[in-house]
């Protein structure tokens, strides 16, 4: 398997070299917003010091085609907005009204989502939800007022056309214009592969674990066995063969054909960010990779984070986050002396790593941390505490596949109704009659909160991991009733047919959205049924994640674990239609995408 992709990899490099006569006629696929000298604050004036990559005003244009460009050293062919990949960097300012065309030069339809943005639903820019979308060789007028400040991005919703470079990042000065620091850098990190994306989605519904090449050893079982004995773990194997699943399936595609880049450049290529002695940095950091994971860090810095998903949160120090795919985090570093540091992000499965360089002058490096052993599910992942858990694990409830027909046993209602939550008096819960489907391989024995759990990956490091029970908002939202409304939502998967879904039923399965009333609070309860981590983006309203601090911290990417289970507030403030949906693009085509009214 590993062979023959790594022949079609090379093909589609050869094809797109002979294509240009040669790969020495590339261009880098860097950015010119990428500079290294980023954005530096002088008085209460921001100065750009970097190239004419970056967009901003009342008018804007915008032009996305599909161009050659050097990308790890080889050819790629990605899909560009204004000739680089990722696209320009929009800035815009708090309070203004901004008018953008987009033109697409592409072949088919295409789209631009403003990722976290609160504007009018019809210019949100999902094709079959909120517009058409932007027919080839035509014209679209997205027009809009800034209301907010912040970190954002944006990406394509047409079909797979995010995992071929259509993306880019956004920057919202707030109001007074200050940045919070000396000096700002954005950056953007993405997953690139040279095969077409549409064969990645091909083989993971031919294998899941196509891509993954960490599997269990004859070691690791002779470790276990050590460990915990050989009756638990011949246990423990049987439950996951019963699953359909491995306890290494951490990201569904891997290093085994992506290349991780930040702001569009390779490891090796080193994206440097530069600072002058005494300033402090703030980085805007931005997830806007496809299907990966990543744990971000500089080693010998802390980091202070101070807004997460462009919101701002009281101060918090960390060593380490790990931003799930589509989450912005801005956070503050200090540079000592005249040091270099390496900005390091490694993938969640240890597969590869983006990094850059953070110094006084480009050309310096600094070493790249070891990447850490590739970690397992364990079975908090699956709701259980220990053996006797699993001991006591009803088959049923997994939903066990016999020769391609489905068990469904006469649990599965039963299992969901003891995990709901229970709702204040007076206010109405709203699930589907069983809460799982035919989309459904598994039920959570016992989903919990997890919000102080780091996740897997973590172990032995000496430094603090962010968790979403640090998170505390910055300031009182302006809305403070109780829900009138109750909705249960599961995410539910079947690793082994690669189908995603929400309670069971994907996308092209559901008759009807979910319906909001327009002006009221809404409770939104999220349990996680699958083995997977998926990150969960509403488009238009603002989700307050309910971790017991006040206020509330405001997100519009809210990351599950396994066997997780989360509550939020939600506003239902702006009337339309609107793109609900897990962030792993090959999940939300799979199915796990739903649109909510607001009526």
């Amino acid at each position: 398997m590993l062979n023959q992709l790594n022949k079609d990899r090379r093909r589609f490099v050869k094809s797109a070299a002979l294509t240009l006569g040669g790969t020495a006629l590339l261009r880098q696929i860097s950015p010119a917003w990428a500079n290294p000298e980023g954005l530096s604050h002088a008085g209460q004036e921001l100065k750009p010091s970097f190239g004419n990559n970056v967009v901003s005003g009342e008018n804007i244009d915008m032009m996305i085609s599909r161009q050659h460009k050097r990308i790890a050293s080889a050819a790629g062919l990605p899909i560009t907005i204004n000739g680089s990949s990722p696209g320009p960097l929009v800035r815009l300012k708090e309070g203004q009204h901004v008018t953008i065309n987009v033109t697409n030069n592409l072949l088919e339809s295409t789209s631009i989502h403003w990722h976290g943005l609160i504007l009018p639903y019809t210019m949100d820019g999902v094709p079959g939800v909120s517009f058409p979308g932007i027919a080839a060789g035509s014209t679209f007028t997205y027009e809009f007022d800034i209301e907010q400040n912040g970190t954002y991005w944006y990406h394509s919703h047409s079909g797979l056309q995010e995992q071929l470079g259509h993306l880019g990042p956004m920057v919202i000065e707030p109001k007074d214009g200050d940045i919070g620091a000396d000096r700002e850098h954005t950056i953007i990190l993405s997953d690139w592969t040279f095969e077409d994306p549409h064969d990645v989605f091909r083989h993971l519904k031919v294998a899941e674990g196509y891509y993954n090449y960490q599997q269990r050893t004859v070691e690791n079982t002779i470790k276990d066995i050590k460990s915990q004995g050989l009756i638990n773990t011949v246990k423990e194997r049987a439950m996951w063969s019963r699953m359909r699943m491995n306890p290494r399936d951490i990201l569904d595609v891997t290093g085994a054909t992506y290349t991780y880049l930040m702001n569009g450049r390779d490891p090796q290529t080193n994206w440097t960010a530069l600072y002058k002695p005494g300033e402090s940095i703030r980085l805007r950091l931005i997830n806007g990779s496809a299907m990966t994971y990543f744990d971000f860090q500089v080693p010998g810095l802390d980091l202070t984070v101070v807004a997460v998903d462009g919101q701002p949160v009281k101060p918090v120090t960390v060593g380490e986050i790990r931003i799930a795919v589509a989450e912005t985090y801005d956070v503050i570093v200090k540079p000592k002396d005249t040091k270099t540091y390496t900005i390091f992000a490694q993938s969640m499965d240890r597969s590869g790593y983006a990094r850059g360089t953070l110094a006084t002058s480009v050309g310096k490096e600094a070493s790249i941390p070891a990447l850490r052993p590739m970690p397992e599910l364990g079975m908090d992942a699956m709701g259980m505490s220990g053996m006797a858990d699993m001991d006591s694990m009803d088959a049923t409830n997994n939903k066990e596949t016999y020769g391609g027909q489905e068990n469904h046993g006469p649990n599965h209602s039963m299992a969901a109704m003891q995990n709901k939550v229970v709702p204040v008096d007076g206010i109405p819960i709203t699930h589907s009659p069983d809460g799982h489907g035919p989309g459904a391989s598994m039920i959570a024995k016992n989903p919990i909160s997890r919000l102080d759990d780091p996740g897997i990956g973590f172990d032995g490091v000496s430094h603090k991991v962010l968790v979403y029970s640090d998170l505390t908002g910055a300031k009182q939202w302006p809305d403070n009733r109780e829900p009138t409304q109750t909705i249960e939502l599961h995410l539910t998967g079947n690793m082994e047919r690669y189908m995603w879904s929400f309670d069971g039923k994907k996308f092209t399965e559901v008759d009807k959205p979910i319906h909001f009333k327009y002006g009221e609070r809404v409770r939104l309860i999220l349990v996680n049924d699958s083995m997977m981590y998926h990150p969960i983006h509403l488009h238009g309203m603002w989700m307050e994640l309910e971790n017991g601090n006040s206020p509330s911290p405001r997100k519009h990417t809210i990351s599950l674990k396994p066997s997780e289970k989360v509550s939020l507030l939600i506003n239902a403030d702006a009337p339309g239609n609107w793109a609900f949906h897990c962030h792993l693009l090959y999940h939300m085509d799979a199915g796990m995408f739903r649109v909510v009214n607001v009526s």
